[in-house]
């Protein structure tokens, strides 16, 4: 997401520092009237948590009747005949900050059980030409005490236009297939690829990739890589696909002509040869792999960019460990910004939770998107109300309300009462979960009005969890062991002898193993 108006997802948690008092919540009857935004629902298990999540987390603090809603479930875009997608991207273009829960693109089979008249494509695809998509970007999510796949931040852009995704095909047989290019200006058509077919069974595809807006996507790249301290890399295949030059090209323009010397006075430029980068696409996927350190940034085109941000979050844990972030630009130059989760509606919750059976849903991925469109929504609503001092101190109250209810969120996680992917059998459920978040951010936002602010929180100690189950003399005996002056404490020399003699040394990178990494939790 975008530093300019939203804060980073991908940093630790905030502090417990006191903020202004302009920018507390009023926690009686007075409600924050939050700004106009868009609310796209879906369906399924993510639908029920983000309705949960509204109910439990935003309107005891908000009054969130600006907010236009657009029900994208499938019955929805039967019953109006898809009228209310057009509606969806109309208004998202007209209010600029969008939140979007998970959507089903349904299959044949599940067009003929849900008893659909119709067959509806993706949504995604009429949202990045509604508003002028420029990039989607994906960054990693962190939580402070809690080890993922990568250390450090990972950003990506991902072109949001072009490629196979808009492509138009045929299944054709023995001929010639000519493409032909007409201009706009009346100039002399000619032929740009002319083919002879010469089996009986073919698949004839042609797309094209818009390049007006790579500059807008090179600005946006190189100002969030800067402001997150990122080293940035460009991603592409041009030494095979000819016509992928531009888009390296255009990049490496902008770069040299605005960012270079910033880029070089912070140090970003030292693991990559003092400039800007160029990998070809099949490097880049396994640099995913062995760059876990994280701190790195990749742009791509659209398909390149889909695939590796799968690998990324394959790497970093899951799907939902991912941010995702449709930038689009409108006709008077603002950024329209859309936020959802990097995962689908996950039907097999919803299967459970349908028969009655116990669910346990990590939102972290909602509740990121949702964080990221409200504070957008704030920082539209005072350029839009740039004499409106009522609109900076709900952007304040906003900022500041998202920011504790992350730190709520993370904390719970590092408390051992998070959702069963993170802690095991004995995690909480879908609806405890989100229960325990709520609790905890109420606390919080209430503490903020104490004449002495809460102490920061420390990594909490591993017997808290739940699931604690360490033999404490075992661990005792294995500290005498390795205390060798008997002090008490272990220096740094016994520290490496203990580590040597269990086998968990790191190595050189020259003499390095092979391992897998497990997130430790």
């Amino acid at each position: 997401m975008s530093s300019s108006s939203t804060s980073s997802s991908s940093g630790t948690t905030s502090s417990n520092a006191r903020p202004p008092k302009h920018a507390m919540l009023p926690l009686q009857d007075k409600k924050v009237k939050a700004p106009p935004m868009v609310y796209i629902s879906g369906e399924e298990m993510t639908n029920y948590a983000s309705n949960l999540i509204v109910e439990q987390w935003l309107e005891p603090y908000f009054d969130l009747t600006a907010w236009e809603r657009y029900d994208l479930s499938c019955h929805n875009r039967d019953a109006t005949n898809d009228q209310v997608l057009h509606d969806a991207v109309q208004a998202g273009k007209r209010i600029g900050a969008i939140f979007k829960e998970p959507t089903i693109t349904p299959s044949t089979e599940q067009m003929k059980s849900m008893k659909l008249t119709r067959s509806f494509g993706s949504p995604n695809g009429a949202m990045r030409r509604g508003w002028n998509g420029i990039t989607i970007s994906r960054d990693t999510i962190h939580i402070e005490g809690v080890q993922l796949g990568y250390k450090r931040p990972v950003f990506f852009e991902r072109h949001a236009v072009g490629g196979e995704y808009s492509a138009g095909w045929n299944q054709v047989g023995e001929g010639t297939l000519l493409t032909t290019y007409l201009p706009k200006d009346g100039s002399p058509p000619f032929i740009v690829d002319k083919r002879d077919l010469k089996d009986k069974n073919n698949v004839v595809v042609v797309y094209d990739n818009p390049y007006d807006n790579v500059v807008d996507l090179a600005h946006l790249f190189f100002q969030r890589c800067l402001e997150g301290n990122i080293t940035p890399y460009i991603v592409t295949k041009k030494t095979v696909f000819k016509w992928q030059e531009g888009f390296w090209a255009t990049m490496k323009k902008v770069f040299d002509e605005h960012y270079h010397a910033q880029f070089e006075k912070a140090g970003l430029l030292e693991r990559c040869g003092g400039t800007l980068q160029h990998l070809i696409s099949d490097a880049a996927t396994m640099q995913l792999i062995r760059w876990t350190d994280g701190g790195f940034g990749m742009a791509a085109h659209n398909y390149d960019g889909d695939m590796l941000t799968d690998q990324i979050a394959q790497v970093h844990r899951s799907p939902g460990f991912i941010t995702s972030n449709l930038v689009g630009k409108n006709d008077d130059g603002s950024l329209i910004k859309e936020f959802e989760a990097s995962h689908g509606t996950v039907s097999d919750l919803w299967k459970d939770h349908l028969q009655g059976k116990e669910t346990s849903l990590n939102p972290l991925g909602l509740v990121e998107a949702m964080i990221g469109a409200m504070q957008h929504s704030a920082v539209l609503n005072v350029e839009r109300s740039s004499e409106d001092s009522d609109a900076v101190v709900v952007k304040d109250q906003i900022f500041n309300y998202t920011s504790t209810l992350r730190t709520a969120l993370h904390n719970t996680f590092r408390y051992g009462q998070g959702t069963r992917d993170m802690s095991g059998p004995a995690g909480f459920t879908t609806e405890a979960f989100i229960a325990k978040v709520g609790w905890r951010l109420k606390r919080y936002l209430a503490a903020q009005y104490e004449e002495t602010p809460p102490p920061n929180l420390n990594e909490p100690s591993p017997k808290f969890r739940r699931n604690y189950n360490i033999d404490e003399e075992e661990v005792a005996k294995l500290f005498a062991k390795f205390d060798g002056n008997r002090d008490g404490y272990i220096d740094y020399e016994e520290f490496t002898r203990m580590l040597i003699k269990m086998n968990v040394a790191p190595h050189k990178a020259s003499n390095m193993r092979p391992y897998e990494k497990q997130p430790d939790v």
